[in-house]
């Protein structure tokens, strides 16, 4: 017999590899509180949400898993809401579970500082030439320093692919160092982009003019392989290309070739096609590469916030109440 108070699942990717909540357990508290709600950590790990937990949970709150339309299929779904921790929810069929009256959200406030800080570090780091910095002095050649000459931002351009909350975020943060801002998005409000000191154009028109082009977009139809092989060639060769969406923005066969050939200078990549990465994959053999594994926001606070927003999200809705991020299908 089903139990009466609202159960809720919570994906074993949650944990660290000691077993504790990589967030904490504060936002656990949000759960805790909740008499009518009772919940637990899924006694398997999955890539895929099963029709089988699906059938046991009202509610679940997932990481990397995907939930498909086959999760959600059969006559026994228990399952009424998915809240995904953090803000992409390509690896969830929206409109499947849609179409099973099931409700989708996900934390879009709570990364939204986290990530604009990730992709300055990247921008920092690769204008610095850090990581070739750090192997000058551990190899003993210190006198070589002056070969690597860093990039000042106040002469460059930053151009942001996706003016959305992350996008205006970084715009927000990076105004201060005084360089040219230009933002690509067919959907952006124009007045919202220029009150953060940033001009909206086209993408093909802003990628010649930007010196570092980070893409912070939602993966959908229209943004899988955005950046293309076309579109690299259109920007500087002394520029980079940071990606912060998702990796299939970019065309990832397209960007080798691009830093194998100079087309472009270099890369910061958090993310990318194959997740994790194969071994052999080229651009772990390149030095111009900066590579973090879709992990850089990750830190005590962002963690804490995005489990705040997303457990929020469950608790809301046991309790009959619309949650906060609600996506749309």
């Amino acid at each position: 017999m089903a139990s009466a108070r609202f159960r809720i699942g919570l994906t074993r990717d949650l944990l660290t590899p000691s077993g504790a909540p990589s967030f904490g357990a504060g936002p656990l508290g949000l759960l805790d509180s909740e008499p009518d709600i009772e919940w637990e950590y899924l006694p398997e790990s999955l890539t895929e949400i099963s029709p089988d937990v699906a059938a046991r949970y009202d509610g679940l709150y997932v990481n990397s898993p995907a939930v498909t339309a086959a999760s959600v299929a059969r006559s026994d779904c228990r399952v009424r809401i998915v809240a995904r921790h953090g803000v992409g929810y390509d690896s969830v069929d929206v409109a499947a579970l849609a179409a099973r009256g099931v409700t989708v959200t996900n934390t879009p406030v709570a990364v939204r500082r986290p990530v604009a800080v990730s992709c300055l570090t990247f921008i920092f780091a690769l204008a610095g030439r850090l990581v070739a910095k750090d192997r000058l002095i551990r190899t003993g050649r210190w006198h070589e320093r002056t070969g690597h000459m860093g990039l000042g931002l106040t002469t460059r351009t930053l151009g942001v692919i996706g003016a959305g909350g992350i996008g205006r975020e970084l715009l927000a943060l990076a105004r201060p160092f005084g360089w040219r801002m230009l933002a690509a998005d067919p959907y952006a409000d124009p007045t919202a982009v220029s009150g953060l000191g940033a001009q909206l154009m086209p993408l093909d028109e802003m990628l010649p003019q930007a010196d570092f082009v980070v893409a912070t977009c939602l993966l959908n139809a229209e943004t899988r392989h955005l950046m293309n092989a076309r579109r690299f060639a259109l920007m500087k060769r002394e520029a980079f290309f940071i990606n912060m969406a998702r990796g299939p923005v970019a065309d990832e066969a397209a960007l080798i070739e691009a830093l194998r050939s100079g087309t472009i200078a270099g890369a910061g990549l958090d993310v990318f096609e194959q997740e994790p990465v194969s071994p052999d994959n080229p651009l772990l053999q390149m030095d111009q590469v900066l590579l973090t594994p879709h992990a850089l926001c990750w830190t005590d606070e962002c963690f804490d916030a995005i489990a705040r927003e997303g457990l929020g999200c469950l608790v809301d809705y046991a309790a009959g109440r619309t949650p906060r991020s609600v996506v749309r299908p």
